[in-house]
């Protein structure tokens, strides 16, 4: 079976790439404006690279056009802190996914707690096993498409006690969700990469 992308719907488009591209990770974005603080979950969103270090995230707009709360932040302060999500927080991750109005804020109406962690950044999810405290890099003009992908720049990272195995290597071990399709799930058995071998190949 071969589907051109051409003649299918975007809704359809969006269905056939979130159950292919799986596991996809999840960025639990914090911004503010002002004393309102916004909380929303994107899976579109991947490292991009350690030089400079940074990841990707795409946002898109509202039903009416208007930039997302997390977009509309980041043009107007430049930071935002990214937080990964572990199973205990699949509730209030999934909650916060919900439209709101833009004066509302999502960690008051679903009693998420915060803490602050990076100072000049926003606040993190209180027991997010990771955080990034992250600038916006660049916004990407994807031709033809509302969505905005977001380079952001990370500037410091939080990491549990309990995802470190060795501080000294930085090997790490963290619990954490991931998107597929409109599901999730969370890692199961780790597979070790196997030798290669020092030959070619015949």
């Amino acid at each position: 079976m071969q589907i051109e992308y051409e003649k299918i719907a975007a809704s359809d488009r969006y269905k056939l790439m979130a159950q292919s591209v799986v596991p996809r990770p999840i960025a639990w974005i914090v911004t503010q404006d002002d004393t309102v603080l916004n909380l929303a979950p994107f899976s579109y969103f991947t490292p991009l690279s350690s030089e400079p270090p940074t990841l990707i995230v795409s946002v898109g707009h509202r039903p009416d056009g208007t930039p997302k709360d997390t977009l509309a932040n980041l043009r107007k302060t430049g930071r935002c802190t990214l937080c990964l999500v572990s199973p205990e927080l699949l509730k209030p991750m999934h909650y916060s996914s919900k439209a709101l109005e833009h004066n509302e804020s999502e960690a008051e109406r679903f009693q998420i707690p915060m803490t602050e962690v990076f100072e000049g950044f926003p606040p993190m999810v209180e027991g997010a096993p990771s955080a990034f405290a992250c600038t916006l890099l660049q916004e990407v003009d994807l031709i033809g498409s509302p969505t905005r992908p977001l380079i952001l720049k990370i500037r410091r990272q939080y990491l549990d006690d309990h995802c470190i195995i060795d501080a000294r290597r930085f090997r790490l071990d963290c619990d954490l969700l991931a998107r597929i399709g409109t599901s999730y799930a969370r890692l199961g058995t780790r597979i070790d990469a196997p030798e290669i071998p020092k030959e070619p190949f015949e």
